[in-house]
């Protein structure tokens, strides 16, 4: 287990999962709202010098979110997340993919499925994020592009954009 500024990270290679949880002290229904209004994921989605756009998001069952995630010179790598599940604001599923820019899925890349769980603590609010991949070694790839420093990047920015709202 790995620790960086309150953000937990367990990976998991054999079991193909990374488990990631960080405590906001900020109030559940914002830090649900950071996650599902895109106008909110695109100010902490992503590692600096790199950004989020979206281009289009449903937020419902069936539904997904396509965005590009735009680098410092302007070049653009497409994902999408559909969405499989949502109670909320207590949870929320998906199942993250690179695509095109038009949303049509690259079936060579890895794909994997997100759990996210907001919970209200007496400290604000705990996200845990279960992350399942398909295949070891497509968990390896998605290591070896600089997920977890990426990841724990966005979250440093969710929490300072949190200030904010």
């Amino acid at each position: 287990m790995e620790s960086n500024n309150k953000t937990q990270v367990n990976k998991d290679l054999q079991a193909k999962t990374i488990h990631v949880s960080r405590t906001f002290n900020a109030p559940l229904k914002t830090v649900w709202r950071a996650y599902t209004e895109p106008e909110l994921l695109d100010q902490w989605w992503g590692p600096k010098p790199w950004r989020a756009e979206t281009k289009s998001m449903d937020f419902s069952v069936g539904g997904y979110w396509l965005y590009a995630m735009v680098g410092p010179n302007e070049e653009r790598h497409w994902a999408r997340a559909d969405y499989t599940a949502i109670n909320a604001p207590e949870n929320f599923a998906a199942k993250d993919g690179f695509c095109d820019e038009h949303g049509v899925l690259n079936e060579e890349m890895p794909r994997s499925a997100w759990e996210n769980v907001f919970t209200e603590t007496p400290e604000g609010t705990l996200v845990s994020i279960k992350i399942v991949f398909e295949k070891e070694e497509y968990m390896q790839a998605t290591l070896d592009m600089g997920f977890e420093q990426g990841f724990l990047m966005g979250i440093s920015q969710l929490e300072e954009l949190l200030k904010t709202l």
